[in-house]
């Protein structure tokens, strides 16, 4: 990421450093993230176990790393008294490491979902669940991509794709939700439903980081 300048004092060099090394683990983070997803759509539509329980303890380090990165940024702030621009950039970070942590709790609840699901044969709409799932997780990797290269245009593009997501959670909710002459366990068509509430969920949270993004460039809300 390329951090607007303004002065070339010392201390405005070793600010920048400071700043440079929080972007750094925003993005360590943002990859961890991502990779949670990834074990989440392995544990979820191939019934791997082991992809399902190495997301608990990632999850761990992801809570880490957002709690160090929130005190640094207050830090920050607190001691340096950043200009309008880079107040408007430790500020927004703040905020989008909460939106990663809570992505990235989805996927450890998704992991633990998949789990129960495993005594179950597959059902009939999972390659429409899995769908949902894939452009779901596109979303992240584009703000990820956003947040790397400050693309304000690319985070603003997230929300396209958010509508579609959302309107993949309203399909396959009506669809699950009014099944009828339903043979057999009811517990996997209520799980897949927590599965899609959970992917809507984590669309909104990228749709917001790449609202975050296009905020620390533009200095404009959308």
């Amino acid at each position: 990421m390329d951090i607007p300048t303004s002065t070339s004092s010392i201390t405005r060099t070793y600010f920048q450093r400071q700043l440079r090394s929080l972007q750094r683990d925003v993005l360590r983070m943002g990859a961890l993230v991502e990779n949670s997803c990834c074990l989440a759509r392995q544990a979820l539509f191939e019934k791997d176990l082991e992809a399902a329980n190495q997301i608990k303890p990632q999850d761990k380090r992801i809570d880490q790393l957002y709690r160090q990165i929130e005190l640094d940024c207050v830090t920050t702030i607190a001691l340096q008294s950043p200009v309008t621009q880079d107040l408007r950039l430790l500020s927004s970070m703040m905020q989008l490491v909460r939106d990663l942590e809570r992505i990235g709790d989805y996927a450890k609840d998704l992991a633990e979902i998949s789990i129960k699901l495993f005594a179950y044969p597959p059902h009939p709409m999972i390659g429409e669940v899995q769908l949902m799932y894939d452009r779901t997780q596109s979303m992240l990797a584009m703000s990820l991509v956003a947040l790397s290269n400050l693309d304000a245009q690319g985070g603003l593009e997230i929300k396209i794709k958010d509508d579609v997501v959302d309107a993949d959670y309203e399909h396959l909710y009506q669809k699950l939700a009014n099944q009828r002459n339903i043979q057999g366990e009811i517990e996997p068509i209520l799980l897949l439903v927590l599965v899609i509430r959970h992917l809507e969920r984590m669309a909104d949270h990228a749709t917001n980081i790449g609202q975050r993004v296009a905020y620390i460039v533009t200095g404009e809300r959308h």
